[in-house]
């Protein structure tokens, strides 16, 4: 503790004073001396010349030039030697006999050139720099010689190529030297992505010299050179076994593609055991000799998995909490770990010096080989830094030494801006001394500033105490200085100002806005603020550069221009630059119209011309996100469409993601609805406001429309969200107005929209789009003459500020009208009754006061948030510290009171320090809070090495696992947020509300960072399953009621019925949260999981798995249509022809009697008869449900195949269990390979699968997978699979509608993503010690939530505290009191949600932008947008509609009761319910129904001229809206004829008298006697012969299908849609075909939803006690199947509307 808090004094308090120097013990004197000469340096030269010399400008050029010189020799010189690092030649001086000299020329020895390329294995594209520096006399850490060497280099440079070395030696030379020139452009990205990545702990991402890496290498030597090498390093050969073990490992990295090997792959992984033994075995000594510690091969296999696994596979951004530091022992030594970690840049490992292996800390080094430490130590390394062409110098410094002595800058530019920043710096410090504005001791202090600025470009705070991340952070670094070059041009632009200033022109409120006084004092305001710059940066008051730029873009755009929150810095400049772009537009219309003659009843038309523009120009920037990437895409997609399906994620995935394309299309239906939606109300605007309204009816217009919008705004953001709230008022213990799923224990269905739901979106409409828009402009029209007037503004600057003001006033409206009811009559009451001579007019009066208002909300909230936190009854002290901050805290309140003030002007957050009662401010921070974009990255097989996923399961944690849900909540939130906030469901809401979700397993934060019209930017945080147990208590007290509470102080008196207590009422008011409703209804996933253990814990049920297994296997096989091609293969039968023979037995050990139940016991093994006797029926009855049967004797070849499969299938299984199968562990290891599809062939009789590796991916891997879930379906239902039938139906119906994968497996995450409705895995938990094996079962269902607001400044406050104790104070004590359970303010959910590493949770989504459109509820309530598109299909339906309108008011008929007289009377029941029937059942081609009846939609009415009630179709109450074609009338009324089976029932018996007589006449005109009545009276030959269409009379009339007949109908109530009746397992109905089956429901609707007024046509019909089974409905009620476009939706017949038989 005490040798912390030193480094914080020293490197965080005394650094951040001087800008950057300290005294470092862990450096040497040298490099401390040279940091505080250059410090000393930097004070002392600017104070040295303003002493002695006059002020003047000599002083300034001096001082300019001095400083450019230094700065310019410092980076230039910083930036050679770090590239001669990373690309030049290291010499390596070998002595063998004697020390030899030191001179370094080329002449003197002949080198040896070694080129590398770092794209090696000891760095697969990620690893450290100088991971080729391998020294055996120092490692890189150690080396701090500074004796350099100059000599020339005259022919000896001799060339080498790619992946090979060339050694010479000189006669006679005692030492070697040899040059090695390295590639680092891994290196150098590897290093930066650890700078960028912070303090992650992740382990370094390559070995220091892997020993693999160097044989390889030296194996693709030539001989020569390898001879000689060999001769230099003399050491004992190894044993065959250890180098074919190490050529086995090089190959089988090589093919996995884990490594990128140097040179040739193929040579790398064809080196023969021979050559290997030669090589290694001499080569491989010296290798492992580091720092003279031997290493043996014995243990190189196990070392290389384990570096291989465990450091090079890294990932600085995965979704788990938990980073594991493993150090291979057998391959570096002490002094390489610690290199590594200080080459990691990684603060919390260059701190953690004692979590090394005790072998490697205590064992001395150098003991192991004496000649190996004895040939060490005489060699030497140094790199060629060349100064000309052929002279060089020779470094004996590593990178480490040159770090510790300045920062690197790694691109040109970034040194130039060094460069220019210093000398900026410079010249405007010397020009502000030396025109006097310091004296005295401010003159040091000055100077101090400016040093501290300086030096900071050349060794920065790191961390400095606000940045945001841990590790070194390059733009920190820059911080002070231009926070400095903006003061000080600050400082001499409002001097001049001053000086210039002679009158007070403009004045704003009492304030002489131009003011010389003013002006002098903002100047000396800047001043003294520059001056505190050391305790301004100590602090933390000021945040890194972009971070600023982005905020104070921001508040311009919110405060000044009404926009919405930025989501990152371009999508800030982009906001405030097409604000600005606006009121330039703009401003030209108003400065044109205050330039004309204003009378005093007339407006000029100009003016209306701008206030219509205003008006639609405001809706369409409220509509639109700050994002511009998206706006950008859809022009984009229009020119180049190859970039629609291009993912930029994963251009190779073979799963697109729908969610990018239904944003970008949102995006456009927007766009397109506002340019006809802003054309509508420009011209609405325009002429209501020429019509001279705002002037004709004062003041009783104002009077209306302040009452109005008054009424409206209290009703829709006050009353209603409180009578919704779980508490209103706090006083009542449940809602008043309640929702349908209220009462309900479990949600089945999407919530129900309400009454006052309704209400409240219909009253947000008016309020934003006709209240809000009226008032404005009865504000400018009263405002503008006044403000343009000379008495006010003039007419330029009056011009602007109308065009500004009336902009951010309207576009705050349209975005977030929540609060601005209470703006408007507060200014309106204060400047109209309290204090009218202070009023500047009600315009501007209304933009201040808007301004003023979101910063005392802002206000409100801090001390709300403090108060709820520092309550004495409620403290909750997490550690000593809080009980001794407690009572200093309470002197100091005023103080916490002008803080408070303070941050909500500026909108930073206050923070509690250390978790504590004393709140300190923090830096300023944009609405967005994060400044760096972290999203987790989840693990699965697409982001890991094959050998990783084979070794050590990557991912296999719950949180990496359990992180798919909440991103599938997110997918979720994004079609439904926007919808539901507008609906009322989440209360009132603003920008940076934050709301947390808490369900069963669920807790999510949900951070809403840009609000809009119709367009909500969220992100989303999901908390660990099992949280720890603060966070347990936290969602208890999230979640249990108050309503049983009856205490009163220290009694329980109990309460009134359905009022709180006085206990719980007022324990609610001193809460930083509140639960705003308890049943919010998202679609989402329910999890089951089962101990897989326990469902396999006898013999029984392991034998029922493997015989489900089996014959998983057998229908999968005869199912594929690959079968006849296996059957048929010459491979496939030569490796079968062993099992084909008679009496063949496997008697592979793998077997069991207690498993298999095909084992033949007087064999001890499986043979093809015992197979036979348990299969064989199964295969047969597989073989029948083909298309095509082929032979199933038990001699025939699809026998022999299934026999070959299962064995194979079960001897890999053996196999992954490691041949013990009866052991339970071994068992479920290997079923859990299986299931990731982890086959291991073994055996040679195996080997034939290996001719079609289909067999293994497409019938044993859904085989495996199949039988866990028929094993699970066996507990509920243990006999009902023994029916070949109903286990065939069971498969094909899993097979459909069940995703069975491993969760590691991309499927699975794509099945998730696209809504499947059920999901199934075995999950394998490795997490803290557990070991347990799960079956994971997802059903896809409506899921309810709590949804609880939590205090905005609670949350930011919290979250800028952790970052500031885990980066700048660098606490990292797991349970340090700042995440203590704090139930009045959620302390420890709200800690835990931040972003990695300063929280932990387990998904954080990208930011997420959810649009109104995509909500379907809402767009029945006030319709889609206003499209072309639409607009189009509109007028065609209005057109069809009043077609069939005037065709039935042109046609007679009545309404004819339903009676039993067996079809002789007009549309009886019967024949309607024969004909729809027959519809479907007896077509030819009845499946092409579904695909082509929805062509019809639209040209049906255009054939429909007769009419006619004979088709049943409808009860006769609406045949006069039922319709016929002509074409079609033979065939439908052969249909209505044909329709039953029983030729003695009544629709057989149908004659030409079933026709009506008012209808005869027509028909027999039209077809004839002789066609009519052969139609009516010859049914049975139609439906015998479906394919036979007599040609007689009109040859167009036998030629038309039966499938083009359709029958439209209208939905009328949803809700009685049977959206499950497919799911049914019990057969209750009989489909005409399983496709229809599939297609009608949920599970293939997913995201569509049946609304009302959607139309479509009637295919098929189930009629309650039907005698026809196909016809027959197991309900009491007709059930319709109905197609709406390309869906089928099953409904009640009293949901819909028939609107007749169309074409």
């Amino acid at each position: 503790m005490g040798s912390q808090t030193l480094q914080i004094l020293r490197q965080g308090v005394w650094a951040s004073v001087t800008g950057g120097w300290y005294y470092d013990p862990d450096q040497n004197t040298f490099v401390n001396a040279l940091h505080l000469y250059i410090w000393l340096f930097l004070l002392c030269f600017p104070f040295t010349l303003y002493m002695a010399l006059q002020p003047s400008m000599v002083i300034v050029g001096i001082y300019c030039g001095v400083i450019a010189a230094m700065f310019l020799l410092l980076k230039t010189v910083n930036y050679r030697l770090h590239h001669a690092l990373d690309e030049g030649e290291v010499v390596e001086h070998q002595t063998r006999e004697s020390k030899g000299s030191r001179g370094g020329t080329g002449g003197a020895n002949d080198p040896v050139t070694r080129r590398e390329d770092s794209n090696g294995l000891g760095d697969p594209g990620g690893g450290i720099e100088m991971a080729d520096f391998i020294r055996q006399e120092t490692p890189p850490v150690d080396c701090s010689s500074r004796n350099s060497y100059v000599g020339m280099d005259l022919n000896q440079r001799m060339s080498s190529t790619h992946g090979r070395t060339t050694v010479a030696k000189a006669p006679g030379s005692e030492e070697t030297v040899i040059f090695r020139r390295e590639r680092s452009t891994f290196r150098r990205q590897a290093v930066r992505r650890r700078h960028n990545a912070g303090s992650n702990p992740t382990p370094p991402t390559s070995l220091i010299g892997s020993p693999l890496r160097y044989a390889l290498h030296e194996a693709d030597r030539p001989s020569g050179v390898r001879s000689w090498y060999r001769t230099v390093k003399s050491q004992p050969s190894r044993t065959p076994s250890q180098v074919t073990v190490l050529s086995t490992s090089a190959s089988l990295l090589a093919r996995n593609g884990s490594t990128h090997l140097e040179g040739s792959q193929d040579k790398a992984s064809t080196v023969g055991t021979t050559s290997l033994q030669d090589e290694f075995g001499t080569l491989t000594p010296s290798l492992y000799e580091i720092r003279g510690c031997h290493i043996g091969l014995g243990n190189f296999e196990s070392a290389t998995r384990r570096a291989s696994n465990n450091i090079w596979d890294t990932d600085s951004h995965l979704s788990s909490s938990t980073s594991v530091r493993f150090y291979p022992h057998d391959l570096i030594s002490l002094h390489h770990i610690r290199a590594n970690r200080l080459l990691t840049m990684d603060p919390e490992l260059l701190e953690q010096q004692d979590d090394l292996s005790p072998d490697l800390q205590d064992a001395p080094l150098g003991q192991d080989n004496p000649s190996a430490a004895s040939a060490a130590g005489k060699t030497r390394q140094y790199y060629r830094l060349w100064l000309l062409p052929f002279l060089w110098v020779g470094l004996h410094f590593d990178r480490l030494t040159l770090l510790a002595l300045f920062d690197r800058n790694r691109e040109v530019l970034e040194n130039v801006l060094a460069v220019v920043l210093a000398v900026l710096v410079a010249f405007l410090g010397s020009v502000l001394l030396i025109h006097g504005f310091f004296a005295d001791i401010w003159v040091f202090q000055f100077c101090l500033v400016i040093a501290s600025c300086q030096y900071s470009l050349l060794k920065s705070v790191q961390p400095d105490s606000s940045s945001p991340r841990h590790g070194h952070n390059r733009i920190i670094a820059y911080s002070r200085p231009v926070y400095f070059c903006l003061c000080c041009g600050l400082i001499w632009l409002l001097h001049y100002g001053s000086l210039r200033t002679t009158s007070s022109r403009f004045t704003l409120y009492g304030v002489a806005l131009t003011s010389s006084l003013v002006l002098a004092s903002a100047r000396d305001l800047v001043i003294v603020f520059t001056l505190c710059f050391p305790i301004i940066f100590f602090v933390g008051l000021l945040p890194q550069v972009n971070t600023f730029v982005m905020y104070l873009f921001e508040q311009l755009d919110i405060h000044v221009f009404g926009g919405n929150a930025s989501t990152s810095l371009l999508s800030a400049l982009y906001s405030i630059l097409r604000s600005i772009v606006t009121v330039a537009l703009l401003y030209c219309f108003c400065y044109g119209a205050l330039k004309e003659n204003w009378e005093p009843h007339h407006i000029p038309v100009l003016f209306s011309v701008f206030c219509g523009l205003l008006v639609a120009v405001s809706y369409h920037l409220s509509r639109q996100s700050s994002d511009p990437s998206v706006l950008m895409y859809v022009p984009l997609s229009k020119v180049f469409p190859q970039l629609r399906s291009k993912n930029p994620e994963d251009p190779l995935s073979e799963v697109q993601d729908p969610l990018p394309e239904k944003l970008r299309a949102s995006v456009n239906e927007r766009l397109q609805s506002d340019l006809i939606v802003c054309v509508v109300i420009a011209v609405l605007y325009f002429a209501i406001h020429v019509s001279t309204v705002f002037i004709a009816l004062q003041p009783y217009l104002s009077y209306v429309l302040y009452g109005l919008l008054g009424a409206v705004g209290l009703l829709t953001h006050y009353l209603l969200p409180q009578l919704r709230k779980q508490l209103p008022w706090y006083c009542f213990s449940h809602p008043l107005l309640k929702t349908k799923e209220y009462y309900q224990f479990e949600v089945r269905d999407a919530a129900h929209v309400m009454w006052f739901e309704k209400f409240h979106v219909w009253l947000l409409f008016v309020e934003k789009n006709v209240l809000y828009p009226l008032v404005i402009l009865n504000e400018l029209s009263g405002s503008a003459r006044e403000l343009a007037s000379p008495k006010r503004l003039d007419t330029e600057v009056g011009a602007l500020m109308i065009t500004v003001a009336g902009l951010k006033l309207l576009r705050s409206s349209y975005s977030s009208p929540t609060y601005q009811y209470i703006t408007i009559l507060f200014t309106v009451l204060f400047f109209t009754l309290d204090h009218r001579h202070l009023s500047e007019t009600l315009l501007l009066d209304l933009f201040l006061m808007s301004i003023i208002f979101s910063k005392m909300w802002e206000l409100f909230y801090k001390l709300h948030f403090v108060y709820t936190y520092i309550a004495p009854w409620q403290i909750t002290w997490g550690s000593a510290f809080h009980a001794f901050a407690q009572p200093f805290a309470v002197p100091h309140s005023a103080m916490l009171f002008v803080q408070a003030v303070v941050s909500s002007i500026f909108s930073t957050p206050l923070n509690p320090f250390l978790g504590s009662a004393i709140f300190i401010t923090s830096y300023v921070r944009p609405v967005k809070f994060w400044e760096r974009d972290y999203n987790t990255k989840r693990v699965d097989h697409s982001n890991t090495r094959l050998a990783s996923q084979l070794d050590r399961n990557p991912g296999s944690d719950d949180n990496n696992l359990n992180s798919i849900f909440y991103e599938h909540l997110t997918r979720s939130l994004q079609h439904s947020l926007c919808g539901d906030l507008l609906l009322g469901r989440w209360g009132n809401f603003s920008t940076g509300d934050c709301f947390i979700l808490a369900s069963d397993y669920l807790n999510a934060l949900v951070h809403l960072i840009e609000i809009g019209n119709g367009l909500v930017t969220f992100q989303l945080r999901g908390l660990e399953f099992r949280g720890t147990y603060c966070q347990q208590r936290e969602v208890e007290a999230i979640t249990e009621g108050v309503e049983e509470d009856e205490g009163c102080c220290c009694c329980e008196p109990g309460h009134l019925p359905h009022i709180l207590s006085f206990n719980a009422a007022f324990g609610q008011r001193w809460l930083a949260w509140e639960v705003v409703v308890t049943k919010y209804v998202l679609e989402g996933y329910s999890i089951t999981d089962n101990s897989a253990a326990s469902m396999l814990q006898v013999f029984e049920l392991r034998r029922i798995l493997t015989t489900y297994y089996v014959k998983g296997i057998i229908y999968y096989v005869i199912a594929s249509p690959k079968l006849e091609e296996w059957l048929a293969n010459d491979t496939m039968k030569e490796g079968l022809r062993g099992c084909s023979e008679r009496n063949y037995v496997d008697l592979d050990a793998t077997f069991n009697p207690n498993i298999d139940e095909d084992y033949d016991h007087r064999l001890s093994g499986i043979s093809r008869d015992s197979f036979c006797g348990v299969y064989l029926g199964w295969i047969q009855y597989c073989n029948s449900r083909r298309t095509k049967p082929l032979d199933s004797e038990k001699d025939s070849a699809l026998v022999l195949l299934c026999f070959g499969l299962c064995v194979l299938g079960r001897r890999a299984l053996g196999t992954a269990a490691h041949q013990m199968s009866s052991n339970l562990e071994s068992f479920l290891y290997g079923l859990h390979a299986l299931f990731k599809g982890d086959f291991r062939i073994s055996s040679v009789r195996d080997e034939w699968i290996f001719a079609d590796m289909e067999l293994l991916r497409k019938v044993v891997v859904p085989g495996i997978r199949m039988s866990l879930k028929l094993h699970q379906d066996h507990f509920t239902s243990p006999d009902e699979y023994d029916e070949p039938a109903v286990l065939f139906e069971a498969i094909s119906t899993h097979q459909q509608n069940l995703v069975i994968a491993h969760e590691g497996d991309p499927a699975w995450r794509s099945a998730v993503l696209s809504n499947a409705p059920s999901l199934l895995a075995l999950r394998h938990v490795l997490d803290e010690g557990t070991n347990e094996y799960k079956i994971i079962m997802l059903n896809r269902r409506y899921l309810s939530f709590r949804v609880i607001k939590v205090n905005k400044e609670c949350v930011r406050g919290l979250w800028a505290g952790q970052q500031q104790e885990l980066v700048f104070l660098r606490n990292r004590n797991p349970e340090r009191g700042s995440i203590q359970n704090a139930k009045q303010a959620l302390r420890n959910m709200i800690n835990s949600s931040c972003d990695q590493p300063i929280g932990y949770p387990i998904y954080v989504s990208p930011l997420t932008t959810s649009y109104c459109n995509s909500h379907p509820q809402l767009r029945h309530i006030l319709g889609g947008p206003i499209s072309f598109g639409n607009i189009r299909n509109f007028v065609v339906s209005t057109w069809h509609r009043l077609r069939k309108g005037c065709g039935a008011g042109c046609n007679s008929g009545g309404n004819i009761e339903d009676s039993d007289a067996g079809g002789l009377s007009c549309g009886t029941s019967q024949s309607s319910q024969s004909v729809q029937s027959g519809l479907v059942r007896h077509s030819p081609a009845r499946a092409s129904v579904v695909s082509q009846s929805s062509s019809y939609r639209y040209s049906s009415s255009r054939h429909s001229s007769l009419r006619t009630s004979t088709t049943g179709l409808e009860p006769c109450r609406r045949s006069s809206t039922s319709q016929l074609s002509l074409r079609t009338l033979p065939t439908s009324l052969q249909l209505r004829l044909g329709s039953t089976s029983d030729p003695a029932g009544p629709s057989s018996s149908l004659s030409s008298h079933s026709i009506p007589p008012c209808k005869r006449h027509t028909l027999v005109g039209l077809l004839g006697n002789d066609g009519l009545c052969s139609t009516v009276t010859d049914p049975l030959s139609q439906h015998h012969h479906p394919h036979h269409h007599p040609q007689q009379h009109n040859p167009t009339h036998a030629t038309v299908r039966r499938d083009d007949i359709s029958y439209r109908v209208q939905i009328v109530d949803v809700g009685q849609v049977l959206e499950n009746i497919n799911l049914s397992k019990r057969k209750e109905l009989q489909w005409p075909d399983d496709a229809m089956r599939h297609k009608a429901g949920r599970t293939c609707w997913r995201d569509w939803s049946p609304l009302e007024g959607m139309e479509g046509h009637v295919i098929h019909r189930w009629v309650p006690c039907s005698r026809d089974p196909g016809s027959r409905s197991h309900i009491d009620k007709t059930i319709l199947l109905v197609q709406v476009e390309d869906k089928i939706v099953p409904i009640i017949e009293t949901g819909v509307i028939e609107l007749g038989a169309e074409v």
